[in-house]
């Protein structure tokens, strides 16, 4: 009986955000307003986690072309 319990335990969410939107689904699930809300902030969330990944890949990209550095040109003035 225990491992049913597991089991059924398992099926959750292990995300806390995961876990944090179905507790709210039960509780929300006769306001369409809140819904309304709460599906823009996800993908406000997402565009957030993308922005930061985005620069994450570029300051790798950065480091991975070393080629790619600036060097200085020595010039003169008359």
């Amino acid at each position: 009986m225990a491992e049913k319990k597991n089991n059924a335990h398992s099926t959750k969410a292990f995300c806390p955000l995961g876990q944090f939107f179905q507790d709210l689904e039960g509780l929300c699930k006769n306001a369409p307003e809140v819904w309304e809300h709460l599906n823009r902030s996800r993908l406000e969330f997402l565009r957030a986690i993308k922005t930061v990944l985005d620069s994450k890949i570029d300051t790798l990209e950065k480091k991975s072309n070393p080629d790619k550095r600036k060097v200085a040109k020595k010039i003169t003035i008359e």
